[in-house]
């Protein structure tokens, strides 16, 4: 008989990082939990399915809370190897719910369909798993780069979501949750429901562009329309009211107007 719901838990950081070490760490003490990344940095590849198709899952060993845990890893995008796990690994059991993170770096705004670890998180549901993808602001440069964070709080947020999620189905149309955790939060830190915001959180600018130019060259930094932003989204809860982000997502992407407002607009469609 099991006492314990099993968790998978997944990242777009890689295998190693200390992210999904202390996602493991939190989620550990109240789940029996399964960690299957990347085998290396995968930041931005969405839920593209991609990677060393002839690779195996292959293991390694973790130090979670002083006890040694068996991970696996492939060489492929945070979404593929969340499928590879799911039915490997969940072929006997699976999982009562995944959860992708903690990344570096929040996953808010129109940004999100950039972001692997929400497209693990996608990737589950697909499969019929519950899915949370949970992200800490940090300052950009830790973006590509496993920087000194304090993950204590976001994993603190992560379990307290986790354990509703096990207790209690979502809603009609909310398929999974992004969690967002601003920088210098504590556990007394304001949580709020929003929406994802209808402008971008970062910039990519490459200065004095050219056809030699490299992607590589572009510059990331933060930078929205301050005046236009929502103050119901995902956005200006982090970057303005400092109070971590509860957004309901879901996967019917098709636009909410009115389907006979869309036809009555493209009737003349053949006149032009």
């Amino acid at each position: 008989m099991r006492n314990m719901p099993l968790i998978f838990l997944t990242n777009d950081d890689g295998v190693h990082s200390p992210g999904l070490l202390a996602l493991a760490s939190a989620i550990q003490p109240f789940a029996d939990i399964e960690i299957i990344a990347p085998s290396h940095q995968m930041t931005a590849s969405g839920r593209g399915l991609f990677g060393d198709r002839s690779a195996p899952l292959e293991t390694t060993t973790l130090d979670i809370n002083n006890r040694k845990v068996t991970a696996y890893h492939a060489p492929c995008s945070p979404a593929q190897v969340v499928m590879l796990g799911i039915q490997v690994l969940g072929a006997k059991r699976k999982p009562d719910l995944l959860i992708s993170g903690i990344n570096y770096g929040e996953n808010v705004g129109r940004d999100i369909s950039m972001s692997g670890t929400i497209g693990a998180a996608i990737q589950a549901k697909c499969m019929n798993v519950p899915a949370m993808a949970v992200s800490m602001q940090v300052p950009v440069d830790y973006h590509f780069t496993y920087g000194e964070v304090d993950w204590s709080v976001t994993g603190y947020f992560a379990q307290k979501f986790a354990r509703m999620l096990l207790n209690r189905p979502l809603p009609e149309d909310v398929d999974l949750l992004k969690l967002d955790v601003p920088q210098n939060s504590t556990r007394d830190t304001k949580w709020r429901v929003t929406r994802v915001a209808h402008q971008s959180n970062f910039e990519a600018q490459i200065k004095n562009p050219s056809l030699s130019s490299r992607l590589s060259d572009a510059d990331i930094k933060v930078g929205m329309d301050f005046e236009t932003l929502d103050k119901d989204s995902d956005i200006h809860a982090i970057q303005v009211d400092k109070v971590v982000s509860i957004t309901p997502l879901s996967l019917n992407y098709t636009s909410r107007i009115e389907l006979l407002k869309l036809q009555e607009f493209i009737n003349d469609v053949d006149e032009l």
